[in-house]
């Protein structure tokens, strides 16, 4: 299973990369179309521009040279940004040549040349398929008059056109990749059609097709009268031996040991003349196949080809692979022995982690995370060992690309190194588990994973937050589950209350209030401090323990809608942080369903002395 799944994400990313490949092609071609109507319309101004210019350096005076030589100027400037202009244009056109992907235009499997760029609407797939399909039809045509093939010029394209039928379009962008004009470009390609197309009718005539089945026949005809020859001389041969087999033949063996008796022999014998006789009619036919696919022009080519392509392959894996035996076998028994001793260190490290096994200061925490490194460290070991017996390790192309990608790796993952020695000292620092609610900076939630690059946070708006560790290193961490199991965690806020309430009351009240509050531990009990004396107020800091470290936003707002409540109840007004107020008949700030039974607002009293 684990196997499918390794095939099916290789092809997965093959499959992206030729997608990502086939778009970067894409947008390139059509960054090079904007680029080249941008020229056009540059161009267009440019030619309009020099033309009013030159039109003024006509109406100038003879004597007004200051003037003449400052338009002329303007024109030269022109002349040069459109020469810049072209030469980015050219280079970009190039660069496509390079890499963007080609289509052939075929005539009878020839191919005459290859198609680039899209044209409108058309892709280069499409255009290059519908020249070959207007070629092939004009092939099949009897009454084709080659000579009927001509050139149009029009305002974006010139085409190359048979009567009505238009065979291509030559775009300015064609004409670019190959640094040529239209008509230069137009003028070649015709040449080229005209040409394929006279060869490929003259192959088509029936004299010729004649004399070329004729050809074929007399070549089988002579390849299967070899093969029969070779097959004849095969089964005299093995008369013969067979017939002499008792006078040839003798049992090789040693004191009371036969290697190889009489008929062992015989069969090796006739094993070897087997081989012989396959090997003379692979022969043949290997030497009469590019002999006939040579005499029709769309097979030409193809034996060599195909023969190559079969049999090179094969031939460098079965010599590769019978070399690589001996190092195979070193490998195995390598790899073999590692994997017993990981799985014995993964056993010295559960039990660790089990607490069967205790090692004075090495927490149970840390076995996991060391084992890791352990594990890490045995793989590097392992692959020092088996690298001087991979196929082409001693090479020099082998050699280099190893330091190639070594630098890049050392180039290019420094911050992931960083991450991953910070997540390494994370781990034996121990400033936090997975299920702790912490502070990071100004972040705060709960640890959700832990890596060697990474730390996730959950806050209590389900916002997943990534940090590298490297940062979490460098900063400052609160956990605040670190020790909830022992007495809880405190929490505390601060209210501010005028001089005129009692301390002894408002300590009472905040306590109530604290006590009120689910989640909050009755003991040990909630406490005050009055944590200042200010101009106005006192600041009254309320603090209480919690086990929850989760909840402490509800902790929190259920512990502040409580002191109001008691704060009302007991004719308290929060007066914070600053409040004034002028009791000029306006009601108490504390709700009217917390005042007593017939409360009226105070009225202002002056004193006139």
């Amino acid at each position: 299973m684990k196997l499918r799944i390794t095939w099916f994400l290789i092809i997965l990313l093959l499959g992206v990369s030729a997608l990502a490949q086939n778009d970067s092609a894409s947008n390139h071609l059509k960054e090079m179309q904007q680029m080249l109507s941008q020229f056009e319309r540059n161009r267009l101004a440019d030619s309009i521009r020099k033309a009013l210019l030159a039109e003024q350096i006509t109406l100038l005076e003879i004597g007004d040279v200051q003037k003449r030589d400052e338009l002329t100027a303007e024109i030269r400037r022109i002349e040069s940004q459109d020469s810049l202009r072209k030469a980015r244009l050219l280079s970009r056109a190039q660069n496509l040549k390079e890499n963007a992907a080609t289509f052939p235009v075929f005539i009878d499997q020839d191919t005459l040349f290859h198609i680039y760029t899209k044209s409108g609407a058309t892709g280069p797939a499409e255009r290059a398929e519908g020249i070959s399909q207007r070629l092939k039809k004009l092939l099949k045509d009897d009454f084709l008059i080659i000579d009927s093939l001509k050139i149009l010029e029009s305002d974006f394209t010139t085409d190359i056109i048979y009567k009505d039928l238009v065979i291509m379009g030559i775009t300015d962008l064609d004409a670019m990749i190959f640094e040529q004009t239209r008509n230069q470009m137009a003028e070649a390609y015709l040449l080229t059609i005209k040409t394929s197309l006279a060869e490929a009718r003259e192959n088509k005539s029936l004299i010729k097709l004649l004399t070329r089945i004729g050809l074929v026949l007399l070549i089988i005809g002579g390849v299967w009268f070899l093969i029969r020859m070779i097959l004849k001389i095969h089964t005299r041969l093995e008369l013969f031996i067979t017939s002499n087999k008792d006078k040839w033949l003798k049992s090789l063996s040693y004191k009371d040991y036969t290697f190889l008796s009489a008929e062992q022999e015989l069969k090796l014998v006739y094993f070897v003349l087997k081989l012989i006789k396959w090997i003379l009619i692979i022969l043949a036919v290997y030497l009469v196949i590019p002999l006939i696919f040579s005499i029709f022009p769309f097979t030409r080519g193809w034996a060599d080809t195909l023969l190559t392509l079969i049999w090179s392959p094969f031939k460098g894996i079965l010599i590769s692979v019978w070399k690589f035996i001996p190092n195979l076998f070193t490998i195995i028994v390598i790899v073999v022995v590692m994997r017993y001793f990981m799985r014995f260190v993964r056993y010295i490290f559960t039990e660790i982690e089990a607490e069967k096994l205790v090692i004075s200061g090495f927490h149970a925490d840390w076995a996991m995370p060391t084992f890791s490194i352990v594990k890490f460290l045995l793989y590097a070991f392992m692959f020092v060992l088996i690298f001087p017996y991979l196929p082409g390790s001693d090479s020099s192309i082998f050699r280099g690309v190893s330091v190639f990608i070594g630098v890049l790796f050392s180039l290019g993952s420094s911050s992931a190194i960083a991450n991953i020695i910070a997540g390494i000292v994370l781990t034996y620092m121990r400033p936090f588990k997975i299920g702790d609610r912490i502070k990071l900076g100004e972040m705060t939630g709960i640890v959700i994973e832990k890596t060697l690059l990474v730390t996730r946070l959950r806050t209590i708006k389900h916002e997943e937050i990534t940090i590298p560790n490297s940062s979490v290193l460098s900063g400052n961490t609160i956990n605040y589950s670190a020790n909830v199991k022992n007495d809880g965690l405190i929490i505390h806020t601060t209210v501010t209350i005028g001089y005129d309430v009692p301390w002894k009351e408002m300590h009472q009240a905040l306590i109530d209030a604290a006590l009120q509050t689910p989640e909050i531990q009755k003991q040990p009990q909630p406490f005050v401090l009055q944590t200042s004396l200010d101009d106005f107020y006192v600041s009254y800091q309320i603090n209480a323990y919690v086990k929850n470290v989760n909840g402490l936003a509800g902790i929190y707002s259920g512990l502040h809608q409580n002191i109001q409540d008691i704060c009302n109840q007991r004719n308290i007004e929060i007066m914070s942080p600053h409040y004034r107020a002028l009791r000029d008949g306006n009601t108490s700030t504390i709700p009217a369903d917390q005042l007593p039974a017939g409360y009226e607002p105070p009225s202002i009293r002056v004193t006139n002395k």
